[in-house]
């Protein structure tokens, strides 16, 4: 029984595009959250917004690390951004789902918002997304194409 994911797919540079810029997102945002969280504490709620988005310290190296995780796992290919990229987004899922579970409590340790939440699981669902779309193989591994499997003429 063959696996539901598509494998060499002819989209496949387009995904590839879109994963590094959530990439470049997450970085960018960790960033410029990093510099204005500066001399703020570690891991509070801080108040202080960067591009829409609430956030501390923490919140920010846990942005850099990903975004320049999916980056390099871009950069490389060879499948390890098929990986990369569906690990990490399950774990931005998580991480939201965590902070919007704590968002007005003491737990709120990450100083999340609603917009921030947000924007966390577009992030974990585009680089879920781009993983399913990204696998290559060889052509000999690759099976017929739906069309041709269907009976149907490309």
């Amino acid at each position: 029984m063959a696996s539901h994911i598509p494998v060499n797919h002819p989209l496949r540079p387009i995904y590839r595009i879109v994963g590094f810029v959530v990439g470049a997102y997450l970085v960018v945002f960790g960033v410029l959250g990093a510099i204005q969280t500066a001399g703020e504490p570690f891991a509070n709620e801080t108040g202080i917004r960067v591009l829409g988005q609430e956030t501390n310290m923490l919140s920010s190296l846990i942005h850099i690390v990903v975004g320049g995780l999916v980056i390099l796992g871009t950069a490389i290919g060879k499948n390890l951004d098929v990986a990369v990229d569906k690990y990490l987004g399950w774990a931005l899922l998580v991480l939201g789902t965590y902070s919007l579970a704590t968002i007005r409590t003491d737990a709120n340790f990450l100083g999340y918002s609603i917009s921030t939440v947000i924007v966390t699981y577009l992030a974990g669902l585009l680089l879920i997304t781009v993983s399913l779309y990204s696998k290559v193989v060889p052509e000999s591994q690759a099976g017929a194409p739906r069309q041709v499997r269907e009976g149907r003429t490309a």
